[in-house]
Parts: C-alpha cells; structure tokens; sequence
C-alpha cells in the first residue's frame, strides 16, 4: 500500500507566501537554509498564489531527469528574460527551441570538429589575459571573477561570433556586464514582487535600461558581421545564412539578437565563474594545487601549448568537474510535472506545478558521494570513477533536450586557461584568510575573490610574451634581464625574505629583518609570504624564512610552500639555495610545537639547499617573541651572513636611523577603514558590579560571510585612548596633529602621505609591546644624561628579565627617563605594527551562520611596569563597541 506524505513547506504570510523568507540577492542561500531545517524536499509559496517543489537529494533528480514524466520549462529569472527579450536558442519553451534548430540544420557549431578549430582563437585571449597578469606584478592583487569574466565573455564573442571586445585593453568591465549584472538581478527579484508596480518605478527604469544595453551591444555584433561578411563557420553565420526548410525563410534580426545575447549571457557567465571557483578551492587545497601544476609541467613543459595537449589532462578535467559538483554556477533549473504523480513513490505533485532541481545539496547528496561529500576531492572525477556515477547524479549543465549546447566549448576554453595559467604561473591568495563568499545573478560567482599571480621560472613580463607566442627569450631581453641584476648587485647582495603569518608576528619579524639587512650590506629582492616562493626558490643569495605553526599546520600564506616542499622527490633540486629559519610556536600544542618550522628546516637541506645559520626558535607561550628574534638576528643570523658573504656591518646594531617625520597640524581628517566591517547587534556585561568584567557581544558577518564550528573570529584592534594620550603627550603633540612617514621602503606604516598621528598610534602600532634589547640599547645611545645611559644598559643586559616579567614599553621607558629626546621617526621604527588577535567563536552556526558571539573578560588592572593602568589592547577595544 503507498503511503502519501505531504511535502512539508516553511511557514508564510498571507499573499505574499514565503517570499520574504527568500533573500532576492541570496537565493541559493535561502534554498540551503529551507533544506536544512526540511530535508529532500519541501514546497514553497510564492505571490499570486504559486508553488514550487524544492528537490535536494539524488534520487528526487533522477527521477525530475525523466523528461517522459517531467518537461523543462524557463521559471523565474529565465521566464521573465524570454519574455522581455523574445525567444532565444537557449531558453526559450522546447517546441520553439525545436523550431529554430532548424535554421541551423547541417551544421553544428559547437561540434568537436568546430570547437577544436577554436583552438587558436581561445588561446589568443587566454594569452592576453596571461600577459595581463604578468603585468600587473607580483604584489598586485587580481579580481579573479572580473578577470575571468573577460576571459570569458572575449573567447566567447570571438569565437562565435568573430568579434572581439578587447576586454583585456581597457581598465573597466565593458558595459554589458554591468547591464547584464543588473537586469539579471532584478530578473530575479521580480516574480517575488508583492507591492503594486508604481513602488518599482526606480528599479523598472534602470531594468529597461539595461535592457538596451544588452540589444545594442547584440545589434553592433550583428551589424559588423554584415558590414564586414565572412566564411567563418561561427554560430552567427549560422544564424544569418540558415534557412528553415520548412519556409524557407532566414531567421529575423531580432531573433538573432534575442540569441547572441542569451549565448553571451548564459556562455560567459558559467564559464567565469567555474574558473574563479577552480581557483579558490585550489588555492584552499595546497596538494591538489601541486598535482594540477605537476601535471601540467610533466605533460606540456615549457614549450608552446596545442590541441593536442588538452586531452593529455585529466586531473585538469577533474578539478574542473568537482568544481562544477560543488560550486555549479546555476545551481538551479527548474522542470514541470506533465501529470499528477508521486515523487520517490510517496511526495504528491500536481500536473503543471514547478519543480525544481537544487544542485547546490543534490550534489552534496552523501548517499552518492559518501560523507566527504563536502570535500574539494578531484580524484573521484577522474575518468573511470566518473563513468561510474549513479545516473544524473551530476548535472551541472542540465539535462536532456535542452541540457547546455556549450559544454565541449565550455570545458576546452576552462582546460587551456588553467593550462596556460599553471604553466607560467604560481599563485596565492591576496588575503590568505579569506572565506567563500558568494556572489549571485543569474549564476554564482565568488565575491571579492582576489588572489596574486607570480611568474614562473624567473621570467620577465617581455620574456613571457615571447614564450606564449612560441619564441625562444630574445637575446636582447636576457641581455637586459642580466643588466638590471648586475646593477642591481653593486647595491648589495641580494637577499629574500619569506614568512608564513596568521596573525601578523612572523610577518612583523620579517619586516623587521629586511630593515635591517641595508646596514649589514644587503639589497632585501623581496619580502613577502612563503606561497609566493612555491616551486622558485632564490639561488646564489641568503634565503630568510620565519614561519609560524598553527596546531601542527602551515600558516594559511605558507601551505602551497610546504605541501610543495613536502612532496619534493629530488634531493638536488634545491642545490644552491642557501637559507636559515627562524619559528614561533607555542608551547601549548606540545604534540606540535615547532612541527613546521622543523619541517621546513629539514626538508630544505634533504632537497640540497645549504643552511647558513643554525636555526632560531621562540615560544609565545614563555617568552618575548621579539627580543628572541632580535637575539637571534644580532648573535646568530648577521655574523653567519657577514662571514659567509664577506659583508660587513654598517654603524651600531641599534635603532638609531629611524624613519624620518614630518609633523603638520591640518583642522581636517578623513575616515580610514582597514578591515572589513562588521555590525556589533548587542553586547552586555556577564559580571555582577564590582566583579572582574566579563562580556557577551553579538557581531553580524558582512554580507556574504558565514561561519564553521570551532573556527576564530580576528579583531584588528585598536590602542586604548589613555596610551594614545600618553604618546601624544610624551612628544608634546597637538591633537590635531598629522604626521607624514618617509624613509623606509619595508615599513608596514602608511608612507608618503599625511596621516593623523592619533591615528597612527592608535591603529597601526603596538605601543604596549615590551621594549627589546635592541630599542633600549637605542634609547641609551640617544640619551645625554650618563646615569640614564647606564640605567638603560642595565636594563638591556642584566635587568631584562625585568623588563620582560613587568612588560615595560618603550614608551614606559621613556616617561621614566624623561631627558631622552628621542626623535618620533625612531619611536615608530621601534614598534611592531598593530597584530590581529584571535578570539574563539563561542555561538553556533546553527543558531545563525551570519552572526558570531564572543565572551571575552576585559583585561584592566595596575601596570607591573609601575605606570599607570595596564589596559588589555583587544579586549579594550571590544569594551567600547556598542
């Protein structure tokens, strides 16, 4: 006996139905939110009185694939495009689609013979967007979804239609994307409309606009292809020269129209955004990243890349294929029951009713891909397990009849620039700590998803140029390449600086390191995080790691590094190389204290690079992190380069050049705003008065961001005012003051403008940080007074201990011995830059995945150094938000 259950709906509201429920800009997130808390299926209402059956597991697709008890119809977004812009190839109702196929009978242009003669179109734009990220720079961060939409929307319209858009020559998106953008947006918002038109009449106005946008740039493509005919075998010569057999006729201008901007629509979108989600999940994924860059290398080299070569990659073809699991741009499509019938033999549906088939979870379904099933893993898209799959268990492209024409196109265009990418480039995240965040239009694309590119093998941006287009390095460009290194060394010997950082010490150590290096005869090549160094290290120049462990593994900018360092099976790739680490831990993770900056210690001198200095360690757990890396660096690290280089020290080992400062004192400020904003929603005290203070504050994520159990929230903090106050006044400051930074090329301090010095102390500086040895032995050397010099050279020597146990500052110092004129250049020079502190998350996503809380106990009681109140940096900062 059938038994009928039915299908579960979240609760509404009159007329409206669930639609406020549905976030207009967040879909897919609203769709994620009703599955969790409803499971497979659940059916919501919409205004006017509409239903659609939401589908989530595999076995509900399977059967919604079934086009004899199911037919696909244009909803929602699609729906309201079709009608705005007529009828086109891809989305309009079937038996039309059917009618105008048959204007291109004969000929198919996305065949695998037609696709494979796009070959060197497509690598002509992947070759200018390669060029364009060599010229950019290493530091330069690249918006990975803008880049690869021009990639896309470039190698779509040339291929297709012969006409190019040049994207890659101009610094803004062409003004298409935005209007697509936009109209593709309110697409989406308008089927939920509950309120009469006339409260619209904004957003009607700028939709119809963009509209128009869409139908001329379609006109200008179709008009430079009659201006200027061709023979190509293209889609649009398709179009323009088919004729229906059955009338004879052409197809009109305006359906050919409606047509080029459905292709461009719906073939630029998906392909840019799998590429820039490839990309993230890679860059989150340091070991299959290596696999992807391995193979490219074992199978094209550094030759030029063909069409051959594209078949000859299968793991490329898997990443490509789990992205498009985890991450299908249209993570939707919907179909209509052609008759009243039971879903799974027990969910009843009517005839006609919407259903909709939601990737986003049916591709996350464990019952087909296990309990790793949110896992990036792109072995089980390899080709046999991938013929293996349940049917329909993948569908990122649709189904049946109108199941995505563009796929070969599609899939040969992402494989050669990943290709291409991965052969001249290494690439890390801009901002190593950043979270998936989606973008929605039509389809999803990551926001704000920036990442840097470097060249490989050393090359130039004019080097590469020549071995894309399949020239060997021109012996004038060696010629200057060498030039500019030999000038470059009478400055110096070279020497890189790497760190691998979560939370800004280590990348504070090498700053540090690299402005010193001048004075000790060094030119510093390079400062930046160990990613960027994945497969190149530096030869014939003294290499400098600090690096971090966190609970055993890498920091987020060092994991690329060592998961190439760890799986590296030459033992002499690495001869020439010369190197020495320095590592932060904590002695708290006793299992794996130390455990990565060990592991890159040993791994480089197993692969053959030489260790030119012992190796420095520090607990942030017992000691001053600092004063253990400037110990090291003054008795260990300079003395071992000195000797091996033959360099010799410039002056004293102190702070006493400084950075120079120049002081004005403007009536005007401007806001700054240095990380992402986040809403405070509530905070309260969790302790009885007169009690220790502890505190509850509730944070809202911006826009887009969620998070997992167990993760941290960073605060970026600011100085208590009370410490600002005692800076200003210790260098008689007006408030008003501005300050104006020069002189250091490594400082992470603001330079070349005019900044408020409220602002500097208060956001970019630790001024609570204990002085170093090497600070208090500058301020003895500035000061005049001999009973001063001697009490500070106590405290750099005997006394430090001291120092350390009762955390007094520079500044503490300073108010101490109050003849010392220290100039404020050298204060600055003196202090790390302000640090990230990491604070457990203490809510669960599942009360609110867009809101955070925090229990924090606020740190204020008398200073040990004898000065005033010590007032906890972060914990001060999270006091005063309300």
């Amino acid at each position: 006996m059938t038994t009928i259950t039915p299908i579960p709906s979240p609760p509404g509201l009159p007329i409206v139905g669930n639609a406020a429920q549905i976030d207009p800009v967040a879909q897919r997130r609203s769709f994620s939110d009703f599955a969790d808390k409803y499971g497979e299926v659940y059916r919501i209402y919409l205004p006017g009185g509409r239903s659609i059956v939401m589908c989530n597991s595999h076995r509900l697709i399977n059967e919604l694939c079934d086009e004899k008890r199911f037919a696909k119809i244009p909803q929602g977004v699609l729906e309201v495009r079709d009608y705005q812009l007529h009828h086109a190839l891809l989305d309009a109702h079937t038996e039309y689609r059917k009618s105008e196929m048959e204007y291109m009978t004969g000929f198919s242009p996305f065949g695998p013979l037609s696709i494979r003669g796009m070959f060197e179109e497509m690598h002509d734009i992947a070759t200018q967007m390669a060029l364009k990220f060599a010229r950019y720079g290493p530091s330069t961060p690249i918006p990975a979804s803008d880049d690869f939409t021009r990639l896309a929307l470039d190698t779509l319209a040339l291929c297709s239609m012969g006409f190019r858009f040049n994207s890659f020559y101009t610094k803004e998106l062409h003004p298409m994307i935005e209007a697509m953008g936009g109209f593709l947006v309110e697409s989406g918002k308008r089927p939920s409309r509950v309120l009469p038109s006339f409260f619209y009449r904004t957003d009607d106005t700028k939709y119809w606009q963009d509209i128009e946008v869409l139908r001329n740039t379609a006109q200008e493509v179709l008009e430079a292809r009659k201006k200027h005919p061709d023979d190509r075998k293209d889609l649009l010569n398709a179009m323009l020269n088919g004729v229906d057999p059955k009338t004879g006729k052409h197809m009109s201008d305006s359906s050919i129209i409606d047509n080029l901007i459905t292709f461009l629509i719906a073939g630029h979108e998906t392909t840019s955004g799998t590429l820039s989600f490839a990309f993230y999940r890679l860059l989150k994924n340091p070991d299959t990243y290596q696999k992807v860059q391995q193979e490219v290398d074992e199978v094209i080299g550094k030759g030029p890349i063909n069409v051959e070569h594209l078949s000859k990659l299968p793991y490329i073809t898997a990443v490509l294929r789990e992205t498009l699991r985890l991450d299908s741009p249209i993570s939707v499509f919907g179909v209509n029951s052609l008759e009243d019938q039971l879903l799974a033999g027990r969910y009843p549906v009517s005839k006609g009713e919407p259903c909709t088939l939601f990737l986003a979870r049916a591709h996350l379904d464990p019952a087909v891909w296990g309990d790793d099933a949110n896992d990036f893993k792109p072995e089980r898209m390899l080709d046999e397990p991938f013929s293996k799959l349940p049917k329909n268990a993948w569908k990122p492209f649709g189904n049946g009849a109108r199941a995505c024409i563009g796929r070969p196109f599609a899939m040969q265009e992402a494989i050669l620039a990943m290709a291409v990418l991965f052969q001249n480039f290494n690439f890390v995240m801009h901002d190593p700590s950043y979270n998936l965040a989606i973008k929605q239009t039509l389809t999803i694309k990551p926001d704000n998803f920036l990442m840097r590119a470097i060249i490989r093998d050393g090359l130039s941006p004019t080097q590469l140029e020549h071995r894309l287009a399949g020239r060997g390095l021109s012996q004038e460009s060696s010629k200057l390449h060498s030039e500019e290194s030999s000038a470059s060394a009478k400055l110096g010997k070279k020497l890189t600086v790497l760190y691998g950082s979560n939370s800004g010490t280590c990348e504070s150590l090498a700053q540090r390191v690299a402005s010193d290096a001048s004075r000790h005869g060094f030119e510093v090549s390079k400062v930046d995080c160990l990613d960027t160094a994945n497969g190149a290290l530096p030869k014939k120049q003294p290499v400098i790691i600090i690096t971090a462990s966190y609970e055993g593994e890498p920091p987020d900018n060092a994991a690329l590094f060592c998961s190439w360092l760890g799986g590296a099976k030459d033992k002499t790739m690495l001869e020439g190389v010369d190197y020495t680490v320095f590592g932060v831990g904590h002695h708290d993770w006793a299992q794996t204290f130390h455990r990565i900056p060990k592991l890159v210690d040993a791994k480089l001198e197993e692969n053959g690079a030489t260790r030119i200095a012992e190796m420095g360690l520090s607990d942030a757990g017992s000691t001053d992190t600092f004063t253990d890396f400037e110990t090291w660096e003054d008795n260990v690290l300079w003395p071992a380069l000195h000797e091996k280089y033959g360099t010799a020290e410039k002056g004293e080992a102190t702070q006493s050049a400084g950075l120079s400062v120049e002081i004005t004192s403007p009536r005007t400020s401007a806001l700054r705003q240095d990380v992402m904003e986040a809403l405070v929603v509530d905070t309260h005290k969790l302790t009885a008065e007169g009690e220790p203070v502890k505190k509850h504050i509730e944070i809202a994520l911006p826009s887009g961001q969620t998070y997992r159990s167990g993760d941290y929230l960073a605060v970026l903090p600011i100085n208590p005012k009370v410490v600002v106050s005692r800076v200003m006044r210790r260098f008689q400051l007006p408030w008003d003051a501005h300050i104006t930074i020069t002189g250091a090329p490594n400082t992470p301090l603001p330079t070349e403008t005019s900044m408020p010095a409220q602002g500097v102390f208060s956001a970019y500086v630790e001024l609570a940080q204990p002085a170093t040895k090497r600070n208090i032995l500058s301020l003895a050397e500035t000061a005049k007074d001999e009973a001063d010099k001697d009490a500070l050279k106590k405290y750099a020597n005997e006394d430090y201990t001291e120092v350390l146990n009762k955390r007094i500052s520079v500044l503490d110092l300073l108010e101490k011995f109050p003849a010392i004129e220290l100039p404020l250049g050298m204060f600055l020079a003196m202090l790390p830059p302000m640090r990230v502190r990491q604070y457990s998350i203490s809510s669960s996503p599942l009360w609110n995945p867009s809101h955070v809380t925090l229990t924090f106990s606020v740190l204020e009681a008398p200073s040990k150094s004898g000065h005033g109140t010590h007032v906890g940096v972060a914990s001060s900062y999270l006091d005063s938000l309300e």
